[in-house]
């Protein structure tokens, strides 16, 4: 049974690259996305929303969506 995502990986890894290139610190970036996920996977445990997504990737899909679209608020 092959687990598919919303998201392909190629596509993921594009997002990525979009926040990497448009940050000015790409420590501090990484650093941003890593706290998004952690705050992301202690939400996980109260809903439910996309267990099959990971916290990082949500994040870096979030991240990308606030860069491209300025009028999603977020942190």
């Amino acid at each position: 049974m092959v687990k598919r995502l919303p998201f392909e990986s190629s596509q993921v890894m594009h997002r990525a690259d979009e926040l990497m290139l448009a940050a000015s610190n790409r420590y501090r970036i990484t650093v941003q996305v890593a706290n998004r996920a952690k705050r992301r996977r202690f939400e996980e445990f109260e809903n439910l929303d996309d267990p099959m997504m990971k916290p990082v990737i949500r994040a870096v899909i979030e991240m990308s969506d606030e860069l491209t679209q300025p009028e999603i608020i977020g942190d």
